[in-house]
């Protein structure tokens, strides 16, 4: 069993891409079990100050990573111009990484990736701000998630635990960025690389994980066996 935890925010421009991609291996190993993992790039607003000067730097310089993004991404989707006409300061994570897990708590990791996704397209394509509780809220009623069960979710302290869980888990692997997987607890596959090499990656470590048939020698029986001996097969009893 192949178990990849795949660790994303919101509002990371190179996770859109990725987590497209993370559906086409899905599809092409439907064996393989994906849990959705929290990252925060912006807890708060605090965070893009600290980091950019100001609401506004942070927004002239993440739409720079835009570009970037875009060219990454199979389908190039990213409305930039779109994003520069906005009229809101960029987001930060936790609303967006909150109403995910809620989504997931309600209807599994399907339920996760399904919002996942629409936030991240609202914020990317269609220039919304997921900061924004009314758009959030619309985009759960435009989804299958039963809206009652998730509203309640939504507001469960435990449902921010569960959130806060997966930073301590990503801290445990020493992550400093998304996207990231992490494959059976111990192989890395960092950023959002091409399709071919995910699967090959993938690969490689599926064959690294077969178990191997432990071999047991009994001298004190002779069992037959049919062995090759230069070049030839012999067989004893």
């Amino acid at each position: 069993m192949i178990t990849i935890d795949f660790f994303h925010d919101v509002i990371c421009s190179f996770c859109f891409p990725m987590s497209y991609r993370m559906r086409q291996v899905q599809k092409e190993l439907p064996e393989i079990k994906i849990i959705h993992r929290s990252f925060a790039l912006a807890r708060t607003d605090e965070d893009h100050v600290q980091m950019f000067g100001s609401r506004e730097n942070a927004k002239k310089e993440i739409l720079s990573h835009w570009v970037h993004a875009n060219q990454n991404d199979d389908l190039h989707r990213f409305n930039i111009e779109g994003m520069k006409k906005a009229d809101f300061p960029f987001p930060t994570s936790m609303n967006g990484l909150l109403a995910a897990k809620a989504a997931g708590v309600v209807a599994g990791e399907s339920g996760y990736w399904d919002i996942f996704d629409a936030l991240q397209e609202a914020l990317f394509v269609n220039s919304q701000n997921i900061d924004d509780f009314a758009v959030v809220e619309s985009i759960i009623k435009n989804s299958s998630i039963d809206f009652s069960k998730w509203q309640q979710a939504f507001n469960n302290p435990e449902t921010l635990l569960l959130v806060e869980d997966d930073f301590r888990v990503a801290n445990t692997y020493q992550l400093t960025g998304v996207p990231a997987l992490i494959v059976n607890g111990k192989y890395l596959i960092n950023g959002a690389q091409p399709l071919e090499q995910i699967l090959q990656a993938i690969q490689t470590i599926k064959e690294k994980e077969t178990p191997i048939i432990e071999v047991v020698d009994n001298d004190q029986t002779k069992n037959g066996s049919c062995n090759m001996e230069d070049g030839k097969w012999v067989c004893k009893d």
